[in-house]
């Protein structure tokens, strides 16, 4: 790949002015989102400064870039041609010499080109005789092994073939021989690497034609050219090593101009934008009578003494109307003293007849059980013991179902009436949930329901151990009676997002859609009326008071489902 130092230079400012452009849309769109964003006022301003310095920063730096490569380039360019001129002094050197002996190497031969190229001293040792070409080409491979540079010598009309010019040399000399140019020069990659080659022709002087004479030169025609070859690595890590400065200096330069602004706009913006906030603050909170005006001298004093003005304003206005609203709600206070007396008479009265219905059902239970043991004994026909047996068994079933409904009425009022006390300690719910499983053993047996419980975690939860019994002894009841014979109850535990889920799933006929947000209201029941019709509506109240839900599921599966879930912590 080769490039002309024009086409270096004109691809350079196109892209400058691409570049500046984009930066210039770059800061528009910044500062528009800027503007866009709900962020403080100094955040905005230092940040927006910072885009602003940092773009024309860069733009800057972009140019003084360049404008250093174009030097390094120059001062490449210069080194060339000064070594040019070396190799040029060197060879007219050896050629008003008519070329110069060295002692012969082992891997030395003589050149086939010239005369005489071979000779003995009296002591037997051999000298070969070298041109100023040949003392050109060991040159430039002695300068090759350094690292430092090489240099080709070439021309259209070859006596040696290793001379032969490559694609760049090759048109270089045809301008030479047109007078297009006197020299010429170029920059090419070779894998990662950067070259600087510059060529310029040779004369032929009176000292060429001893051996170039056959070929019909004349004095003054071009013979050839010197290419010299210079690797712009070090040059182009000297850039790099620049760039790095100048960026470190470019931030420190930002670094220190935003300091300097940020304490600026804190003593004359922020501080008494603080002062008046705080102003409004005390105004809101403590209703002061009279606002402070903040005494900047600028366009912050006059905010500050129109919201001093605004403020009185309202706490006149405030200090009338809290008389009318005083005046307003003293009799809505009476009312509500009076409804919370009658409430309290209510859950008074629910409370002492449930305890005086309670204690007269146990005793009715408590003799129901003891005649039950105790006819089968003293009775001697059966047929008549079968028949008070049913009696009783009827008592005792009716007897149990007031103390549940008691019991369940008293649960009920205190949810609702906020008295329901919370024990919270850790609860393993697979452990909790086999319990409850166990209890149902006998009547599941009779029925021949079978239970399957899926966990997918421990099933750890903070919570009051006795009142998620009472539910799960609730649920779990309702799910035998609603099941089938030899049908199964499924239940899982899931835990998701940080909350628990307990899932019990029946075979019985389900839930219809349109009675599914009116289960969890107090006396509601489906179908045969199994109970009160009020566990469901306590289990609501239970799980609601430890920050849960408890929900009807829908599903393809035949029959009900119920879940609910609680907060792991």
């Amino acid at each position: 790949m080769q490039l002309t130092q024009r086409q270096m230079v004109s691809t350079m400012f196109v892209y400058s002015i691409d570049h500046c452009q984009d930066n210039m849309r770059t800061l528009k769109y910044l500062l528009t989102e800027f503007r866009a964003l709900k962020i403080s006022l100094s955040l905005k301003f230092i940040v927006g400064v910072a885009a602003v310095l940092s773009v024309t920063m860069g733009i800057s730096l972009y140019f003084i870039d360049k404008n250093n490569e174009e030097l390094i380039i120059k001062q490449v360019d210069l080194q060339a041609k000064a070594l040019f001129r070396q190799i040029v002094i060197t060879r007219q050197w050896v050629a008003d010499h008519r070329g110069i002996f060295i002692e012969k190497v082992p891997w030395k031969e003589p050149s086939p080109y010239l005369s005489e190229s071979e000779i003995t001293d009296i002591k037997g040792r051999k000298y070969v005789k070298e041109s100023p070409a040949m003392v050109t080409k060991e040159l430039s491979k002695y300068a090759m092994e350094k690292g430092l540079f090489w240099f080709h010598i070439t021309s259209l009309k070859l006596i040696n073939p290793e001379n032969a010019p490559d694609e760049f040399e090759t048109n270089a000399l045809g301008e030479f021989e047109s007078g297009r140019k006197k020299d010429s020069h170029t920059v090419e990659k070779n894998g990662l690497s950067y070259y600087f080659r510059y060529i310029a022709p040779l004369y032929v002087e009176e000292a060429c034609l001893q051996c170039h004479s056959h070929q019909g030169y004349k004095v003054g025609d071009v013979r050839g050219a010197i290419s010299v070859t210079i690797p712009m690595d070090y040059a182009f890590s000297t850039i790099t090593s620049s760039r790095k400065v100048m960026a470190a200096g470019s931030a420190a330069t930002i670094s220190v101009l935003i300091i300097m602004l940020y304490i600026m706009m804190k003593e004359l913006v922020l501080r008494p934008v603080k002062q008046l906030k705080t102003s409004m603050q005390d105004f809101y909170s403590v209703k002061a009578a009279e606002t402070p005006v903040i005494r900047t001298g600028d366009e912050i004093e006059s905010l500050s003494r129109s919201f001093a003005e605004m403020s009185k304003a309202l706490t006149d206005y405030h200090t009338g109307l809290e008389n009318k609203v005083q005046a307003a709600t003293k009799s809505l206070e009476e009312a509500n003293a009076r409804l919370t007396e009658l409430n309290e008479k209510k859950s008074d009265f629910i409370a002492k007849i449930s305890h005086e219905l309670r204690t007269p059902m146990t005793s009715i239970k408590g003799a129901m059980d003891y005649l039950s043991a105790k006819i089968p004994i003293i009775s001697h026909s059966s047929k008549d013991t079968e028949d008070l047996m049913e009696f009783l068994t009827v008592i005792r079933k009716n007897a149990d179902r007031l103390i549940r409904m008691v019991n369940d009425t008293l649960d009920l009022e205190r949810i609702e009436s906020g008295m329901f006390d919370l024990h919270f300690s850790p609860v393993n719910m697979l452990v909790l949930i086999k319990e409850v499983v166990i209890s149902f053993q006998s009547i599941t047996a009779e029925k021949g329901i079978t239970f399957k419980i899926i966990s997918e975690t421990n099933g750890i939860v903070s919570a009051d151990q006795d009142r998620i019994r009472q539910v799960l002894i609730n649920l779990v009841s309702n799910a035998i009676n609603f099941s089938p014979d030899n049908s199964g109850i499924r239940i899982e535990i899931a835990e998701t997002d940080g909350r628990l889920a307990v899932t019990i799933r029946d075979q019985g006929p389900g839930i219809p859609v349109e009675v599914r947000e009116k289960i969890f209201d107090k006396f509601y029941t489906i179908g045969k009326r199994y109970g009160t019709g009020l566990g469901l509506a306590i289990c609501k109240g239970i799980i609601e008071a430890h920050k849960g839900e408890i929900m009807v599921l829908d599903g393809a599966e035949k029959g009900g489902a119920i879940s609910f879930s609680l907060p792991v912590k």
